[in-house]
């Protein structure tokens, strides 16, 4: 089972970054924690994404400690969901920290069941392109790694070409998250994989503000070795992904049948991956830097009844001032992008 996960992942895959559901007390809520994964199944996705930065890194902090709580119940969530299943649900675990946190967090990982770690690099924003490459190394003996290229703006650091060359090099690598929201550095990301002759590393687009177009645009190239080079970006691990998730499914799902014959990307498709952009500025909060990115995913589910509130575990991190605001505009002027129809319509099936 575990092989076919891994061949899923290798051939692109739909796989949102998990919210963390809290109560107004703002402690860990498991029904709808509960719900809130049953939605997404149902929604159609390949996988899901569990402590990453959607799931809130406080999660770790030994005030909350609820990094293996969060863990576990999603993998109990999934394995039920696997007996369905002809393909298990691709397992991403979110690992962070220095080196012996990560490697405490990936072994924790592997023993619930997960397949691979999605290494965040923040932690180590001072350190040296070496130490970086040898932290990565350390992390995937323990568990395969999807490496990260996260953006600045929420933590990430910079990551070049010569990074992503060296890290090419690692067996243990099974995908790449390209997330900088930064042409420039998502083609160096691509282009130094197929230059490490990685072809068998999935790329995968956590630019949440360029998902479509991503998804839609072949990479090609002469490779290191002069042969032509055509890669694709395969499939998405996205916060976005997040919300309105059963219609995201559906645009995913078309924009791989349009890849996957390389066949030219009909106009009203190119119109919708500017729609989706757009929504996704008024869920992330970009007017103010991101500041409410978390928060305004979780409005979007409160609205929906799938969460009780907006809750996060910093009690700084809420709606920005106009942010919701930026929601209404965006559930008017793009109707045919959400899913309260089909949340509304099987919200009781998943007991919230």
């Amino acid at each position: 089972m575990r092989s076919s996960a891994y061949a899923l992942l290798r051939q692109g895959g739909f796989i949102p970054a998990v919210p963390l559901a809290l109560n107004s007390h703002r402690r860990f809520d498991e029904s709808r924690q509960r719900s809130l994964l049953s939605y997404y199944i149902a929604s159609g996705v390949d996988g899901l994404a569990v402590g990453v930065h959607t799931t809130q890194f406080e999660i770790r902090d030994p005030g909350h400690g609820l990094y293996r709580p969060v863990l576990s119940l999603a993998a109990e969530v999934m394995r039920d969901a696997d007996r369905d299943r002809p393909i298990p649900l691709i397992r991403i675990a979110g690992v962070c920290g220095g080196t012996r946190q990560a490697i405490e967090e990936a072994s924790l990982a592997c023993e619930l069941g997960y397949h691979a770690g999605l290494l965040s690099l923040a932690a180590l924003s001072g350190a040296s392109e070496d130490e970086l490459v040898r932290h990565c190394q350390a992390v995937a003996e323990v568990i395969p790694i999807v490496g990260f290229y996260m953006q600045r703006a929420v933590g990430g650091v910079r990551l070049p070409y010569s990074f992503w060359r060296r890290l090419a090099e690692i067996e243990n690598l099974v995908a790449v998250k390209i997330a900088p929201f930064n042409r420039y550095d998502t083609i160096d990301v691509v282009r130094a994989i197929v230059d490490g002759g990685r072809d068998d590393v999935a790329l995968y687009t956590g630019n949440d503000d360029h998902i479509l177009l991503d998804l839609l645009t072949p990479f090609r190239w002469n490779a290191a070795d002069g042969q032509a080079a055509c890669r694709r970006i395969v499939g998405g691990l996205l916060g976005h992904w997040a919300v309105w998730t059963h219609t995201a499914v559906e645009l995913f799902r078309r924009c791989r049948e349009l890849a996957d014959r390389d066949a030219p990307i009909p106009s009203d498709l190119l119109a919708t991956a500017h729609a989706v952009t757009d929504c996704n500025a008024a869920f992330f909060d970009v007017a103010n830097d991101f500041r409410g990115c978390i928060a305004g995913i979780h409005e979007v589910l409160r609205r929906q009844g799938l969460l009780e509130g907006t809750w996060c575990l910093d009690h700084d991190s809420s709606l920005s001032r106009g942010q919701a605001e930026e929601i209404d505009r965006v559930y008017r002027l793009y109707p045919h992008l959400h899913d309260d129809c089909f949340v509304s319509s099987n919200r009781h099936l998943w007991n919230c």
